[in-house]
């Protein structure tokens, strides 16, 4: 099971701030440590958290994870791109060309895409899609669907999809890159619900990030991106 969006953040209450802007109806909580979280209510759909962690270390390049926001035309993409701009956001290049979707990064610099009209998206509420950067999206996509319980709708040499068994709530997207992994990742996913070994046994790596002792496990997928289980 898919359960949190983990994001480092200098200011996590002012992060979460943003995102609950963004995602209209999501609600801030705080939580112990200076963990803050948007959480979605229960119409979105979404079964997720956005769960933004105090982090010293300042963001280095492009994220590997990041989010898509949906939109129901040209006049509703535009609203959400305007809102973003007056809550701190800014456009980014990152080159991505001439494309219907645009780039922004929030307050912080992460990058996140809000999306023109797509069907394909109905039933994910506010929050389209989450995607991850790798080399090879058709071979991690069966790793993702053990770790999270998602099944893998479609698999290509640039894209795969994976979609929560309800059909609710947001999609997990992997999309190729050739762009090399450049320290931790800023945002990771945290899981529950599956033994480490039957992950390790897939190619997952434990990988120390300075977590020191706590209850959850540090892993990486086979191509090298962090996650948690819980």
């Amino acid at each position: 099971m898919l359960v949190n969006v983990v994001v480092d953040a200098a200011s996590p209450a002012h992060l979460a701030e943003f995102w609950s802007e963004m995602l209209s109806g999501w609600f801030v909580r705080e939580e112990p440590e200076g963990e803050v979280d948007v959480v979605a209510p229960s119409a979105d759909g979404a079964t997720l958290d956005l769960v933004f962690v105090p982090v010293a270390s300042p963001k280095r390049g492009k994220n590997r994870v990041h989010l898509d926001l949906a939109s129901n035309g040209p006049e509703h993409q535009a609203e959400l791109v305007d809102r973003a701009l007056t809550a701190g956001a800014t456009h980014v290049d990152i080159g991505q060309g001439d494309v219907p979707w645009v780039v922004l990064a929030d307050p912080e610099g992460n990058e996140f895409c809000v999306l023109e009209h797509r069907a394909v998206y109905a039933g994910s509420g506010r929050l389209a899609s989450i995607v991850m950067d790798t080399p090879d999206p058709a071979a991690l996509a069966p790793f993702w669907a053990t770790a999270t319980g998602w099944e893998v709708v479609r698999a290509e040499p640039r894209f795969a999809s994976l979609r929560a068994p309800d059909g609710r709530g947001p999609w997990l997207e992997l999309l190729r890159t050739n762009d090399p992994k450049v320290g931790k990742n800023r945002v990771h996913l945290d899981v529950r619900g599956v033994e480490v070994e039957r992950l390790v046994g897939l190619g997952a790596g434990r990988v120390d990030v300075g977590q020191g002792d706590v209850p959850w496990a540090v892993l990486e997928d086979p191509q090298g991106n962090e996650f948690c289980i819980l």
